[in-house]
């Protein structure tokens, strides 16, 4: 023992915004917090102040319920101060849902990574009444649940449109190695993967905080999925490669701002964390195939827990991500079993 403190993660805010409120985690930089109708029940969006206004980061989804809340904040934790930019970490609809509407109801800029923005656009024409047969045959060949693949079979898919606003042409394009001025600080952009494609996290210069989004996140692992728009995709190592990248750049005191939960301390530590569970899980997941598995008959052995009906879906997707990193690695063999899952088998001699 050198009697060094051993590196944890801690909390400065033990206790989010309640709703309309904010809390000042730095100077001119403002927490916020806005209900998701989910499992994770929320989302944390942050303004900086620029001075003659404010640049947000993320805005939740569009509903009256949030329009409403981000009315009550900007006339008062804003201070009536006009919204200017809308800096969106990546495309998922909690945290770009309301960036056409502040786009054309405010008249603010809209900042984004290329990859998001096109995927938002991208996703803003999906109007689907039932899941299309691609869909189905993702689902089949994930070793879905036959009840739940007949039933979802069935019912209205989600469709991102009904949770985003349209978003008009034009935006603001920010990079791997580019900076941008916000909240009186120069930030450094470098981005992730995995969770989503080209992830923009944001690193201050000028003190000791970043703007996480979903890349990183304090006590839960970012959800990273494989669906039926990229049905081969590896996710994991893109995720892995970014963790890795990142951690030159982590120091104990920088204070971490993520998409979800607290925002926190201890960066170093938790990006080893995260990069070991991950290496754990596949560890895992590799043994337990030396007998043939479908990705969703995974579940126990990657989560190590139960699974409800309310996270089925995410679980199914992280499951193919995992055995897809497996796969592309060479690691483990896949067939097709008879009912047109790809069954998944750990290749003889093969130990990761």
């Amino acid at each position: 023992m050198d009697g060094t403190t051993p590196p944890v993660i801690r909390y400065p805010w033990q206790t989010p915004p309640e709703r309309r409120q904010a809390i000042e985690v730095a100077e001119g930089v403002l927490w916020m917090r806005l209900p998701l109708p989910m499992k994770l029940d929320h989302v944390n969006v942050y303004a900086l102040d620029d001075g003659d206004g404010w640049t947000i980061i993320d805005t939740g989804f569009d509903s009256k319920l949030t329009k409403g809340i981000w009315t009550d904040l900007m006339n008062g934790p804003l201070a009536g101060k006009p919204v200017k930019r809308v800096v969106i970490t990546h495309h998922h609809p909690d945290h770009v849902g309301l960036a056409g509407w502040f786009q054309t109801e405010h008249g603010a800029e809209l900042v984004s990574t290329r990859t998001s923005w096109l995927f938002a656009r991208m996703l803003l024409l999906d109007d689907q009444q039932l899941p299309p047969p691609e869909t189905l045959e993702f689902w089949r060949s994930a070793g879905m649940d036959a009840d739940i693949l007949a039933q979802r079979a069935e019912e209205k898919p989600f469709n991102y449109a009904d949770i985003v606003a349209p978003m008009p042409l034009g935006f603001t394009r920010v990079q791997q190695g580019g900076t941008i001025r916000m909240g009186g600080r120069t930030w450094d952009v470098h981005i992730g993967n995995g969770h989503a494609p080209e992830h923009a996290t944001f690193w201050s210069r000028d003190d000791n905080l970043v703007i996480a989004g979903d890349q990183i996140l304090c006590s839960i692992s970012p959800n990273i999925g494989v669906y039926a728009t990229e049905p081969e995709a590896d996710p994991l190592a893109g995720w892995l490669e970014a963790c890795e990248r990142f951690l030159p750049l982590a120091r104990e005191d920088q204070l971490v701002l993520g998409g979800h939960k607290l925002p926190f301390t201890g960066l170093p530590f938790r990006l080893q964390q995260l990069i070991e569970n991950h290496h754990g899980a596949l560890r895992r997941l590799q043994e337990y195939l030396e007998v043939p598995h479908a990705a969703a008959a995974c579940f126990p052995t990657l989560f190590k827990r139960r699974i409800g009906a309310g996270e089925y879906g995410l679980a199914l997707v992280e499951a193919v991500a995992h055995v897809n990193h497996l796969y592309h690695a060479g690691l483990v063999s896949r067939s097709r079993g008879d009912d047109g899952a790809w069954m998944y088998q750990t290749r003889a001699g093969s130990d990761g």
